[in-house]
């Protein structure tokens, strides 16, 4: 019997009962949806960032000095230890270095060239033959591969034989070149220790040549006299999961200890993967944890929408019940009908939910950020959505149940006498909105604390902080709530204003809400929240979008930025600029200096740019300075040296001077892109001089100078005793230069200008906030610093938050390039070389195209644009993004249906009303009007609150849970980027859904009404 009863029970109210069931299908689907989600990015994220993931920050080595006998225990011990380490065992190459031995025919000389051999397995993996074949073990002589590079620098050739002796090992070797190789990727991380095989030539104290390669075998037999030998491990981390990091990163952590446990005591254990693994599952997790925010917001709203229709179906039930309680109905009769009742709509949601969550990922799957990202959300059912689903589709259930038994002990009179009873809510009389406002700020202090919803535990791990994740939520209830106090007195306020307009409807529509708030409070709650969460979740996606390009733009400084040696042998240090600024696309460029440097004992970061380009190549943003990048560009400009220009083109330069002692000089000169640079003229001796300076070595081997060059002065080091210097001529292809009058007598390194050299003034110079307030300096203000210990005047023109290319935290200091180097000549000092240029191009891929092309060149392009699309492409820090969409579309449709619930229930209710003002003669359209003025009023305070609180959060939130894919604070800071023109066409269109629901709803009553006329 109680089987039907409930189905009977159920049936009488089917509007209620078919919203209950579309609120808890629309909650537990988007709920399960939301933890397929999170699940998914997490794997997705993790596996991404192992996929393109860097040679050099996933490979672990292991260095120890072997020997013939001990290299065989070491090997097994050292492979055995990998494969214990790693889930998979990795792919293992081991590399040996040999000691010096002498070039051939030098074995009389005081400092002869050197040789070195070694070994690297799997060499043919990574380069091709250029001639001959790769060497194999065996045989009276050793067969060894020479690098293109080292065969260039020392002459070998394939199928050439020679003897040569070791430094510290006298027996003769004698060596047969087999074949010359060159490696594909000469410049990479895989070679970053190996800078003798990737150039194939060291200069230092002595000159060294190869390594020549021989097999592992040969290696052993022959050159293995207690050299060092490497062991490189490198995973495939494609499959690895956020479960697995930290105990991965454990293991790598102790393998040096495992080894030396092992007998290997002197083996080290070197890699990076450790702290990545770390950084990774920090990232996962916070990852995981803000994508909590708006599963939180919506279980929120969920369960507010669900209490509301229980509500209203208590009380349309309310007489029923107290009739059932006054014929002997005990409360668990009651309950056992309610809860019959909640779960026949709830247990068909939990179960078909866990079906309709992969179907709704992949409609996100076509967001452009998850569709850039590469990611994939193709997940299926398994027993933790299920688990989710019904534990979703319970708690709906019992939300269901308890509006029911907080009425069931009334009776028959209580009820009635309740009735029609206004006034204030129960929450607002017990204060609880206030109680909640304290926690929920709280919360969101937390939150701008930690800057993370996640926070070290008492065990000293990282955990979810619940009161963190809720304060978004808590916040958006409150306000909400807050926002209810509003409605009688906003009533009020319209029902005295409508009362004195001769209108009907405006005065009966105001007069209704104002008669019976808390039936209008709880849809205007309910449309609050939603409208809130639609904007702060638009609100997050647009500042989160913004924040990548800001992220990028500040990183790289420039549209492209260019680092490398400054000087090398295919392009020298006045060859490079030539060759980068030529590149396909480049608009503007600047050299430039960027480095560490000491600045009145603070660690800082010095860059020197040409001023007058910041406004073409600095990407300042411009709340991070008080003065715009052009003002700073015109005030760093300081005082210039003079410069004294050779004619024509010249490819050689002969200066004649006379000493009246030695005295180390060098020759300071320019090129017309502004790049300048010292060349040795060696120690002048007593007497006439003549020196000859090859310019084209300047450029290096393939290199052009960008002419006009020109002289700007000379610097002597510090002699042994005092000296003077005459300048007394001055060629160049041996035409005669005329030259001013040049002298200059030494004591310590000084330097004298070829043209007019100005005592410089303060240094002018943009500090960052934080190194300006440790030199107690402001912007106007000239005061001494000392940078790199050398203690000269500043006049700080600017400060700037945060300095484009540095982390956040670090200072730096931003000077002219011209102007420094001035500063520095005027000092005696060298000029700074340009370690990077940064350039301009409105695009910069056929530029990074051709640089690709040349990796002779020794150049690392930092693009700018490929960066932004890199890290909006990383999935830990885009899934929020995903999960704020399916929150936002889920929070409208409760919305939606909530407020379609609502009306028409209200409508119903109202019937007998409008039917007396129909026989009083009130007009259709009048009906309408009253309807709508009462709907009106909710839909429009529902706007307006929910675009006030949405702001008010927005403000609080959004910036403190925006992060980079490494759950670190973001540089430069967040800027909340509402989108205001999103915002208005959102709100047009619910209040046109909703005013159209409302229109609906009058026609319908208006039918229903000609249809009881008809009958009568």
């Amino acid at each position: 019997m109680r089987g039907p009863l409930v189905v009977k029970r159920a049936l009488s109210e089917p509007l209620l009962l078919l919203a209950a069931f579309g609120s808890i299908l629309l909650a537990t689907t988007t709920l399960v949806a939301l933890t397929m989600y999170a699940s998914s990015i997490a794997d997705a994220g993790v596996r991404r960032t192992m996929e393109t993931a860097s040679y050099r920050q996933t490979a672990a080595t292991v260095s120890a000095p072997v020997t013939a006998e001990t290299f065989p225990k070491f090997d097994r011990s050292v492979r055995a230890e990998f494969a214990r380490a790693y889930t998979r065992p990795p792919a293992v190459t081991t590399s040996f270095r040999s000691d010096s031995y002498v070039m051939p025919g030098q074995d009389a000389h005081e400092r002869p060239e050197l040789l070195r051999f070694g070994s690297y397995d799997g060499l043919d993996r990574h380069a091709r033959l250029v001639s001959g074949s790769w060497p194999h073990a065996g045989g009276d002589r050793v067969e060894a591969a020479i690098s293109l590079s080292a065969a260039s620098a020392t002459g070998f050739k394939a199928g050439q034989e020679f003897t040569t002796k070791g430094r510290l090992d006298p027996r003769p070797v004698t060596v047969r070149i087999v074949g010359v190789f060159q490696l594909n990727d000469p410049f990479g991380e895989r070679w970053a220790g190996e800078q003798l095989l990737s150039r194939g030539v060291e200069r230092g104290e002595f000159t060294t040549y190869g390594p020549l390669m021989v097999a592992r075998e040969t290696f052993v037999a022959r050159f293995a006299t207690s050299v060092n030998a490497t062991w490189t491990a490198v995973p495939d981390l494609r499959t690895l999961t956020p479960a697995q990091l930290r105990p991965l990163a454990g293991a790598i952590d102790q393998l040096g200890a495992r080894l030396k446990a092992d007998g290997c005591g002197s083996c080290v254990a070197a890699s990076r993967l450790p702290e990545i693994l770390t950084q990774l599952d920090t990232a996962s997790l916070v990852a995981r944890s803000t994508m909590l925010i708006p599963v939180l917001q919506l279980l929120l709203l969920a369960a507010y929408a669900l209490m509301l229709t229980a509500r209203l179906l208590a009380d349309h039930r309310r007489m029923e019940v107290a009739l059932l309680r006054s014929r002997g109905a005990g409360t668990v009769r009651l309950a056992a009908l309610a809860g019959g009742e909640a779960l026949l709509v709830a247990v068909p949601c939990a179960v078909v939910a866990p079906f309709l969550g992969p179907p709704l990922l992949a409609l996100v799957n076509l967001l452009p950020w998850i569709r850039a990202s590469g990611v994939r959300l193709a997940p299926s059912a398994d027993l933790g959505t299920f688990l989710v689903s019904f534990g979703v589709a319970l708690a709906a259930a019992v939300l269901l149940v308890l509006p029911a038994l907080a009425g069931a002990r009334r009776t028959y009179v209580e009820e009635q006498a309740a009735r029609g009873r206004g006034g204030r809510g129960l929450i607002e009389r017990a204060g609880a909105d206030l109680a909640l406002l304290v926690v929920a700020g709280l919360a969101i202090w937390q939150l701008q604390r930690y800057g993370a919803p996640v926070t070290a535990t008492t065990a000293g791990g990282l955990g979810i902080d619940p009161l963190i994740i809720s304060g978004p939520a808590l916040a958006l209830l409150t306000g909400g709530m807050l926002g209810l106090r509003l409605v009688p007195r906003v009533s009020k306020l319209a029902e005295r204003v409508t009362s004195r307009r001769p209108a009907l409807a405006p005065a009966l529509g105001a007069w209704q809400v104002s008669r019976r708030p808390l039936k209008y409070a709880g849809p205007a709650l309910l449309l609050t929240m939603a409208i809130a969460i639609g904007i702060v979740s638009m609100a997050t996606a647009s500042t989160w979008r913004a924040s990548q390009a800001d992220q990028a733009r500040h990183q790289a400084g420039a549209d492209l930025r260019l680092s490398g040696p400054p000087d090398g042998p295919e392009l020298g240090a006045l060859g490079r600029g030539t060759a980068f600024t030529a590149l396909p696309g480049v608009t503007a460029y600047s050299p430039g200096f960027r480095g560490q440097s000491e600045v009145s004992g603070e660690s800082a970061l010095l860059l020197g740019l040409d001023a007058g380009k910041l406004g073409e190549l600095f990407h300042l943003r411009a709340d991070l300075s008080a003065q715009p990048v052009g003002e700073l560009s015109r005030a760093l400009v300081g005082d210039l040296a003079g410069k004294l220009d050779l004619p024509g083109q010249p490819s050689a330069l002969t200066l004649r001077a006379e000493a009246d002692g030695d005295l180390p000089l060098r020759l300071v000169l320019s090129d017309a892109l502004g790049v300048w640079r010292d060349v040795s003229l060696g120690v002048l001796r007593k007497g006439e001089n003549r020196i000859d300076v090859d310019l084209r070595a300047l450029a290096g081997r393939t290199g052009k100078i960008t002419y006009p060059l020109s002289l700007r002065g000379l610097v002597a080091g510090a002699p042994q005793s005092p000296a003077s210097l005459t300048l007394t001529g001055l060629s160049a292809d041996g035409r005669e230069v005329a030259t001013p009058p040049v002298s200059m007598k030494v004591t310590r390194p000084a330097a004298a200008g070829l043209a007019p050299l100005p005592k410089p003034g303060p240094l002018p110079v943009v500090l960052t906030a934080d190194l300006a307030a440790s030199l107690k300096l402001a912007v106007g203000q000239v005061g001494a610093a000392s940078i790199d210990r050398r203690v000269l005047q500043v006049k700080v023109v600017g400060v700037v938050d945060s300095m484009p290319t540095t982390p956040a935290g670090q200072k730096a200091v931003l000077a002219d390039w011209a102007t420094l180097q001035t500063y520095e000549l005027a000092a005696g000092q060298l000029p700074r070389p340009a370690t990077e240029w940064w350039l301009a191009a409105a695009d910069t891929a056929p530029a990074v195209k051709a640089l690709q092309t040349r990796p002779e060149w020794d150049v690392t392009a930092l693009d700018q644009r490929r960066l932004a699309a890199e890290l909006r492409d990383d999935p830990l820090a885009s899934g929020l993004q995903g999960a704020l969409m399916l929150g936002f579309a889920a929070a409208l449709v409760f919305a939606t249906l909530g407020f379609l619930v609502n009306a028409t229930v209200a409508a119903r209710e109202r019937m007998g009303e409008f039917a007396i003002l129909r026989a009083l003669g009130v007009s259709p359209r009048q009906m309408f009007g009253v309807l709508a003025v009462e709907q009106a009023f909710v839909i429009g305070l529902s706007l307006v609150a929910g675009t006030g609180l949405a702001v008010v959060v927005g403000v609080l939130v959004v910036p403190h849970i925006v992060l980079t894919g490494q759950a670190s604070a973001v540089t430069p800071g967040v800027v909340l980027d509402i989108p205001w023109a999103a915002t208005a066409a959102m709100l047009a269109l619910v209040a046109a859904v909703l005013l159209a629901i409302v229109a609906g709803l009058a026609r319908r009553l208006r039918g229903q009404h000609g249809q009881l006329v008809e009958e009568r």
